[in-house]
Parts: structure tokens; C-alpha cells; sequence
């Protein structure tokens, strides 16, 4: 893999250290490894307002920008929470106690189910009304549950070993948090290549995790696709996880050549190292007739708006097809109020990579779609073929399609909406299902019969699906059943701070409406508007004081968080 172009130096030096020390991490006792984590947080939030600033500028908008709120979400407060939670399940191992709680794990009907959210206190007055739960895979027993969370801690061994981590370019906190991954739940030391879309946070990143780096247990590169190659068939290489597309890992596995497609076919891989990955997918977006109010519509516009606009649409679990009931009279409503949004939002650009290309082709198959900015915020409202491009490739921009389904009940829709994104959309990494608390009540088991029917890896039922990444308790990757010959949305799940075995989804559920709304609509809850809404007025501000508080938990912070997620 080397070449006259390809200056190995840096990369051999670094794996040289990374193998020399990973002794010296495997053996870690928990109690230094706790410590390590606790000392991480007064670096992320010392260092979080110039982190979010080098994110915005990245992106073309101010640090005050409204649009900013998403770095805070996506950035230090995702980062913190991650170390949070892996901080809470380790101090109860140091405790002596069980990494999860008594009760959270019951069967329920032919599966087994583990309660994962809220995990604290802090959890139910920060996110009230949020919860999750884990659907592990057929078969798996409570017992074998508990027996296998955070086994790696309770007698089990944790065998040296290097990691390397191909960053992703779009969320900033995603290549800390894999790295957190690596080092916590496998035990292996960690060799990450920054991508080439956002390594200016590499800088962040050394700061942050300073005392990895001083002890040779993390090193930071910088480069390509070339340097990735190399680091993939590298010895040096134990095992490798990858955040972008199937394309990447398809690169990694078969390679690029004329022999690509013969390698495959054989399944004989050009590295035949252990490789998780999340690649993302064609997510969709279940809109469950129901008895909706105009501000539910609003509400709701807003909501699926934000699952489409955060990061301009640069997500591998951006909603991209919209899925809606044919019949139902709310369904023009909820349009309606969607265009309204996507005409009045703040001006950002498609920044990423390749963004515009993508957005030119899809105007070019649909010559009639809306564009809501100028060639952005595209909306097509009428998506039939089932050959769409929308239908069948990521576009990872700032595109929404809408599919319309028959179906004379929600539970006839529901049928109808599993069947289509199950068997229709490639991508098994993330949906979002929105209904009405009383379409529950008076249609019951057909929710329950479609979230265990989705084969998704993460699903949000009245909240976007994405949420699940930030939290660090949810377990984010897709749904089992993909194998390197043909990879979907990839194989295994991180952000596990329980380090559960066997899981096949991660079901997270929120207010229908915010507060004091919801205590009409049949979901009492203290949560308003969301602060990572597009729409919220303070969301900065709001997200900028629940990292500080997240970094650092004290009551007297509480009164500023409220007051501002009040106003948002």
C-alpha cells in the first residue's frame, strides 16, 4: 500500500507507540480509569466555546448564529454526556454493584427489554418525559442480560490491542465518542485518523484527551484516503471502526480496482481484521394519523424539520422520506406548516463535500420540486416510483421526499409504512415514528407491533431518532443481520455505556407535545420545546448551559437552564 506520495513515518511511529503502551491501558485499574474520565469534563467544558466557534466558522455562520445551537448539541454536550454515562455505569461497578439497575431488565412477550433511560436523577429533571429501552435479539434471556452487562469488567479479560478509528466528517463529537468506545468497552489503545472535513478539531481533541495522548494510549493523524489504506492493512492494526458510507467500508474490505467485485463475490477481503461501522442510510419519518390539533401540526412541522435541517441535512440519520397517510386530512396540513418552516429559517449553506452535486441531481430528476433556498431545502411532495433517487441512495443534504401510503386505520397504515421502509429503503440505521398518545390508546398493539417489526438499529418514537447518539446510555448502530459482503448501515453499536451483548434495538420515546401542552394531549411532562429545534429562539444559549451543567452537576445551575429552555 505504500507509494512515493504516502509519507509513512508519522503513521508507523504512531501505531509503534500505541502497540508499546497498550499493555499498560489493559491493565488500568477502574479506579484510574474513572479518574481519567472525570478529568476529561473540565477540559471539554473549558475548551467548548472555541470548539463550537471553529464548527460554525467551518460551516459558514457566526458562533451566535442561531444555527450554532447545533454545534453545542452535536459537540461538547454530546461529548459530556458520553463520558457521563460511562462514568456512571463504572463508578457502580466500582461500588460493587450490578452495572444496571434493579428492574431494568424484564421480558416482556417473546423478547427481552432493558431500561437504559433515564439512567439519574438529572436524567428526568434535564430530559423529563424521555425514556429508552433496548430490545436485545431473540433468545437472550434476562439473565444472560445481566450476566453479560459490562462482562469485560467482572472477570472478564481485556486482551491488549490497537484500534484504529476513521473519523467521521460531519458531527464533532462522533470520533471522540468512538474513540471512548475503543478504550472503554474493547480495552484496545487508539490510533484515530481525523477526516479531512473537519480536522480542525483535531486540536480540540488532543487538548481534551491530553493524558491519553502523554501516555501513549491515543494518537491523533492527519490524512486521506491514502493514509486510511494504509492504516487498515497495516500490522500494526488490531481492529477497525469506521463512521461514513458503505462506499467507505466497501473501499476498506474489497478495494477500488477491477478485482473488487471478484474479491467480494469469494469473500476474500483485502483485511480480514474485526470492522464495526455505522454508515447511515436512507432514514424515514412515520407520520401516524391521528386526532392532531393545529398546534400539534405546528409542533410537529417543527420537529420533522429539525430532523431534516440539523447540520443542513449532513447526517447519516437525517429523515430523507417523509412517509404519510394518503387519506388523512392532516396530512396537507402538516405540509403546509412544513414549507412555511422551510421558508423562514435562518440562510446556511449545503457545506459538506459534494452537497451541491447531490442537490443537482436531485432537481434534475424531479424538474418540479419546491426549493425553499435556492437550490436547497428541496421538498419533493409526491414521491410514487419506487426507483427514486430519494428512495434509493443517501443524498446527505438538505432534500426531503414524501411518500404517501394507503391505509383505512393507523393500524392499516402502520402495516403498510413498516412493509415499505423495511423492504423499500437500503439502510437499516435509523427511523422515526411520530403518533398521537390517544392513536395509541384506542388502536392498542399497533404501535408495539411496529417498532418490533422496524428493522432498525435505533427508532424515535415522537422524538427524532438521532437524539439516541447524544445521550451515551442508547446504543447507536444498525440493525443485526449485515455482513461485510453486503454491509447496509454496518455492524455493531457504540455509545453502549452499559456494555450490553446481543442487541438489536434501541427504542427511545418522547412527549408528543411539549409542555404545558402535553398535559392536554394525554403526555404530561416538565420538557418544552427542545433546545436542539431548529426553531427554538434560545436553543445556544439553552444547550451552551446544559454542557457547562452536564460537565459539572450543581443545583444552583438549574434555574438558568430552566429559564432559558422556558423562553426557547
Amino acid at each position: 500500500m505504500n507509494s512515493p506520495a504516502l509519507d509513512t513515518t508519522v503513521l508507523d511511529r504512531a501505531l509503534r507507540e500505541l502497540r508499546h503502551n497498550a499493555p499498560s491501558w489493559a491493565t488500568t485499574p477502574l479506579a484510574e480509569r474513572i479518574g481519567l474520565l472525570e478529568r476529561l469534563m473540565p477540559r471539554i467544558r473549558d475548551g467548548a466555546a472555541e470548539m463550537t466557534a471553529a464548527g460554525a466558522h467551518a460551516k459558514g455562520y457566526g458562533p451566535d448564529s442561531p444555527w450554532a445551537a447545533e454545534d453545542w448539541a452535536g459537540g461538547p454536550w454530546s461529548l459530556a454526556q458520553q463520558v457521563t454515562a460511562r462514568l456512571h455505569v463504572l463508578r457502580r461497578l466500582a461500588a460493587g454493584h450490578e452495572p444496571l439497575h434493579a428492574g431494568a431488565v424484564r421480558e416482556r412477550g417473546a423478547r427481552t427489554w432493558v431500561d437504559v433511560f433515564p439512567a439519574t436523577g438529572w436524567d428526568n429533571l434535564l430530559l423529563g418525559g424521555y425514556s429508552a429501552q433496548v430490545r436485545m435479539q431473540a433468545g437472550i434471556t434476562a439473565e444472560q442480560v445481566r450476566q453479560g452487562a459490562a462482562a469485560q469488567y467482572r472477570g472478564g479479560v481485556q486482551r491488549p490491542g490497537v484500534a484504529l478509528v476513521l473519523g467521521a466528517g460531519n458531527v464533532a463529537s462522533l470520533t471522540a465518542s468512538d474513540i471512548l468506545h475503543k478504550l472503554y468497552a474493547e480495552g484496545q489503545v487508539v490510533i484515530a485518523k481525523m477526516n479531512p472535513v473537519n480536522a480542525y478539531l483535531r486540536p480540540h481533541f488532543e487538548r481534551i484527551f491530553a493524558e491519553f495522548t502523554e501516555r501513549g494510549w491515543l494518537r491523533f493523524v492527519d490524512g486521506g484516503p491514502a493514509e486510511g489504506a494504509y492504516l487498515t492493512t497495516h500490522d500494526g492494526v488490531d481492529s477497525i471502526h469506521v463512521t461514513g458510507s458503505d462506499r467507505t467500508h466497501d473501499a476498506i474490505v474489497w478495494g477500488t480496482d477491477e478485482h473488487a467485485e471478484r474479491r467480494r463475490r469469494e469473500d476474500t477481503p483485502l483485511t480480514d481484521k474485526p470492522l464495526t461501522s455505522e454508515l447511515g442510510g436512507v432514514s424515514p419519518c412515520i407520520v401516524v394519523p391521528g386526532p392532531w390539533s393545529r398546534a400539534d401540526f405546528r409542533f410537529q412541522a417543527e420537529h420533522i424539520v429539525t430532523s431534516k435541517m440539523n447540520n443542513s441535512g449532513h447526517n447519516c440519520i437525517a429523515s430523507q422520506v417523509l412517509v404519510l397517510p394518503r387519506f388523512w386530512p392532516g396530512t396537507e396540513l402538516l405540509l403546509e406548516e412544513i414549507r412555511r418552516l422551510l421558508s423562514v429559517l435562518p440562510a446556511r449553506t449545503d457545506y459538506y463535500p459534494g452537497a451541491h452535486q447531490r442537490l443537482q441531481a436531485v432537481l434534475a430528476a424531479h424538474p418540479q420540486a419546491e426549493r425553499h433556498a435556492g437550490d436547497g431545502r428541496i421538498l419533493v411532495p409526491d414521491i410514487t416510483d419506487r426507483d427514486d433517487m430519494l428512495l434509493t441512495g443517501e443524498v446527505f443534504a438538505s432534500a426531503l421526499g414524501v411518500v404517501r401510503l394507503p391505509g383505512e386505520s393507523p393500524a392499516h397504515f402502520l402495516r403498510h409504512a413498516v412493509d415499505f421502509a423495511n423492504t423499500v429503503l437500503p439502510g437499516t440505521l435509523g427511523a422515526t415514528l411520530i403518533t398521537h398518545p390517544r392513536t395509541e390508546r384506542t388502536h392498542p398493539g399497533a404501535v408495539e407491533a411496529a417498532l418490533g417489526e422496524l428493522c432498525y438499529g435505533t427508532i424515535g418514537v415522537n422524538t427524532w431518532s438521532g437524539v439516541n447518539f447524544l445521550l451515551g446510555y442508547t446504543p447507536w448502530g444498525a440493525h443485526p443481520g449485515h455482513t461485510r459482503q453486503a454491509i447496509g448501515s454496518g455492524i455493531g453499536f457504540v455509545n453502549n455505556a452499559f456494555m450490553l451483548a446481543d442487541i438489536e434495538k434501541t427504542v427511545l420515546r418522547a412527549p408528543f407535545a411539549p409542555a404545558p401542552r402535553g398535559l392536554f394531549t394525554g403526555c404530561p411532562s416538565l420538557s418544552p420545546k427542545p433546545p436542539y429545534f431548529v426553531t427554538n429562539r434560545t436553543g445556544r444559549t439553552t444547550l451552551e448551559r446544559i454542557t457547562r451543567f452536564t460537565t459539572a452537576p450543581s443545583p444552583a445551575q438549574l434555574p438558568a437552564v430552566f429559564a432559558s429552555a422556558l423562553r426557547g
